[in-house]
């Protein structure tokens, strides 16, 4: 119980006490001291009346503390103007939940979307700046940087952390959307809980904006994606999407998310001939979509992979095309496609090259590419997928 109550509230806790001191740093300290306080008293004490506002108080008093301790509590507090309270105050928002009031709350368009969406997270989700810079392909340290950049500025600038009002939800709505779908997939590698909150938020965002076709795109999308998680393992073992049973997924999901594509694309077949007409996460739904018909039509997806990485300048967006190239033009123009990509850091550039090698019958070159993508997987399934591959070549 204690254990949900911290991963539920530590993003309100350490938004809130930004809000309050315009110091990311200090609320992350003050928020983890107030946590550490409540592990050791709940236990014997019971779970206070609110426990949000427990945590916001006890943090909040904590961060005083500090700023006393430094001398510099007065100047800080007549700079800041932050109000003596007992417990959280909360204004009243169009936003129907605590979390994606937050998410709303920390894209700050003064902010680039990039350190929105890294703060974001950290701040939501309870991701570390390990788990961050992966999700941007970045080294750990350079996000580390980042990060403390956004932090830097938010001080400096005196950023606002409040919820914003509801015409000013659509410039932060870019931003948000980046953000729920990085939790969706940081929950898809293999934490369940973080893809179903995904889900879950995705549903909020079409219920607040139901004519956002972005946002409707993004939960299609997830959906679709999510109606085949069950089948992705036999046991402990990873299979592919040609091998998956597919009367292991969940069709109602599955024709929840068609519907759901239908609203923003009554025609999907016309998609790719549409360049320009849709969003990202319209077109990645509709491949989606195509993935879960009977026959693959791989020209269809390749054609809408092209024109999601003319859109995207991506170049794992790229890599994706190259598949669906291999399977519809062959293994040899695929593996020119990727061997141009510099994603050299990147498990699966190494375990697609090496899938496009094994095809073409280089099991040498296969066999030390499926090496390299071995050295860099993050799972167990994985891990002993690419250990057969690389011992069949």
């Amino acid at each position: 119980m204690i254990e949900q109550v911290f991963r539920d509230q530590w993003g309100r806790v350490v938004a809130a006490l930004v809000g309050y001191f315009g110091d990311f740093d200090l609320a992350e300290e003050a928020a983890a001291e107030a946590f550490a306080i409540a592990a050791q008293r709940w236990p014997a004490c019971g779970l206070p009346d609110s426990p949000a506002a427990w945590l916001v108080t006890t943090a909040r008093n904590r961060a005083i503390d500090r700023l006393r301790r430094d001398r510099v509590l007065a100047a800080k507090l007549r700079l800041l103007d932050v109000p003596v309270v007992t417990a959280p105050e909360v204004d009243e928002t169009v936003i129907p939940d605590d979390r994606l009031e937050l998410i709303f709350t920390c894209c700050h368009p003064a902010l680039a979307t990039e350190a929105q969406v890294a703060l974001t997270l950290r701040a939501v989700a309870g991701l570390s700046t390990e788990e961050i810079a992966r999700a941007f392909l970045v080294p750990r340290e350079t996000m580390k940087r980042r990060l403390t950049r956004a932090k830097s500025k938010i001080s400096a600038a005196g950023i606002p952390f409040r919820v914003p009002p509801p015409e000013l939800l659509p410039e932060r709505l870019a931003a948000v959307r980046a953000i729920v779908y990085l939790i969706y997939n940081e929950g898809y590698g293999g934490q369940a809980e973080l893809a179903a909150e995904a889900i879950r938020l995705g549903r909020l965002l079409v219920a607040l904006l139901p004519d956002e076709p972005e946002v409707t795109g993004l939960l299609a999308l997830m959906l679709l994606h999510d109606a085949r998680s069950d089948a992705r393992f036999a046991g402990e073992e990873l299979v592919l999407l040609a091998d998956q049973d597919r009367s292991r997924w969940n069709w109602p999901q599955i024709a929840e998310g068609r519907a759901l594509l239908d609203r923003t694309v009554p025609d999907r077949t016309l998609l790719a001939g549409t360049a320009g007409c849709r969003g990202p996460y319209v077109i990645q739904a509709a491949i989606a979509a195509l993935q879960t018909a009977e026959q693959l039509d791989w020209l269809q997806i390749a054609a809408l992979y092209a024109e999601l990485a003319d859109l995207t300048g991506s170049p794992v967006v790229r890599l994706n095309a190259a598949v669906a190239i291999a399977e519809a033009d062959g293994p040899a123009v695929a593996l020119a496609i990727v061997e141009a990509l510099d994603l050299d850091g990147y498990q699966y550039w190494h375990s697609t090259r090496a899938e496009l090698l094994r095809r073409l019958c280089r099991a040498d070159e296969a066999r030390v590419a499926y090496r390299q993508a071995l050295a860099l997987a993050r799972t167990e399934p994985e891990r002993r997928f690419l250990e057969r591959r690389a011992s069949d070549c």
